[in-house]
């Protein structure tokens, strides 16, 4: 029987092997998901990435017969540990064969890393932040893959439980049809909300548009995400950066914020479904790519959630009423027919009761997982 080597990956040319490992895995399976190619390189450039100035990381693949068999990624989070007051290690980015020696050897060395590290426990899959990929998908693999989640095989979770695993927190994910006409208690929350004269929802035309936005938008988001699961504030520098990656892919028509007076206290961000265009692109922007890519959104009849919240002294008020009522015509007018809900934390009741009243169904469930490290 071979022998098993778990290597940390120190050179670029052990990090390309790390990064294109799942598409040797995936080979040949139809429908599968690569990454986009260029945000993989800067997630794992640790001179690039700036959650490396707060986050302690390493990167191992396993080898068997010369050959990258799997990989694992091992995570402190150092300010998110701080928050929290926890000594909590993550694993992430796991691929691998179906093979449960290999699993578990590189299972073993993300415990070992974080534990010698003076971790108690372990978590994942989670990356430095819930913007990362999250979780194993354990249900919906009859549904194809989203750019917004992970795209593991099935027996990933198992292998994992195999270790000794168990449920940390559940993530689920809906599919919304847009409707023609507003449920009768939306149409008289609308009509009640529309007539306070405070609250204004701020739209847009362009790009150019939204620039100056963009900042205030994500400072809200530290505000109105810092008590969701894993999420990351971000500091000044790090909404500089996220600002400017992702002003090119946004669709000013599905960007919708609400005001009050002069202060932002909500807003949403759609975009229109892009992973059949990763696939056609194979991950890859350049030469074609990103025109592959922008030609699949044009065409797609389904909306994804990316991002969405309320101030929480504004919450109640109507406003995330008036959000969606806005994001739903716009998508109307542009032909689309799915609302895609990303991810929604199981015990979010509030928003998962917005989902089922909108004849919502839970097409994807996806569990991190968590293990104690101490006897």
């Amino acid at each position: 029987m071979s022998e098993i080597i778990i290597k940390e990956v120190q050179s670029r040319g052990e990090l390309r092997e790390f990064i294109y490992l799942p598409a040797k895995v995936h080979k040949g399976e139809p429908g599968w998901l690569p990454p986009l190619y260029p945000d993989e390189w800067h997630l794992f450039d640790k001179k690039k990435n700036r959650s490396y100035n707060y986050a302690d990381a390493a990167f191992f693949i396993a080898w068997k017969d010369k050959k990258p068999v799997g990989r694992i990624m091992t995570i402190i989070n150092n300010r998110y540990n701080k928050i929290k007051n926890e000594k909590h290690g993550r694993f992430s980015f796991m691929e691998c064969y179906n093979d449960r020696e290999i699993f578990h050897a590189l299972i073993s060395k993300a415990e070992e890393w974080v534990r010698d590290r003076g971790m108690v426990k372990i978590v994942g899959p989670m990356g430095f932040s819930d913007k990362d990929p999250q979780g194993f998908q354990i249900e919906g693999f009859e549904y194809p893959y989203l750019f917004t989640a992970p795209t593991n095989s099935p027996y990933m979770p198992v292998l994992l439980e195999e270790e000794g695993y168990t449920k940390e927190i559940d993530l689920v994910n809906y599919n919304l049809p847009i409707p023609d006409s507003y449920p009768p208690v939306y149409l008289k929350a609308l009509e009640r909300y529309s007539r306070n004269g405070e609250i204004s929802i701020v739209e847009f035309k362009s790009k150019k548009e939204i620039k100056p936005v963009i900042i205030p938008v994500l400072e809200l988001m530290n505000q109105t995400f810092i008590s969701i699961y894993g999420y990351v504030p971000l500091n000044d520098a790090e909404k500089e950066e996220l600002a400017g990656r992702y002003l090119p892919i946004l669709d000013p028509e599905f960007v919708k914020i609400a005001r009050v007076k002069d202060e932002f206290v909500g807003f949403v961000v759609a975009l229109p479904d892009m992973t059949p265009g990763i696939i056609a692109a194979r991950g890859k922007l350049f030469p074609f790519g990103i025109l592959k890519i922008l030609k699949e959104m044009k065409k797609s009849t389904k909306l994804m959630l990316m991002l969405g919240g309320v101030k929480e002294e504004y919450r109640g008020k109507g406003i995330d009423v008036m959000l969606g009522v806005k994001l739903l015509e716009s998508a109307k007018k542009r032909h689309k027919t799915i609302l895609d809900s990303h991810l929604i934390m199981e015990q979010n009741a509030r928003m998962r009761a917005e989902c089922d009243r909108m004849n919502g169904k839970i097409v994807k469930r996806f569990r991190i997982f968590q293990k104690s490290l101490v006897d």
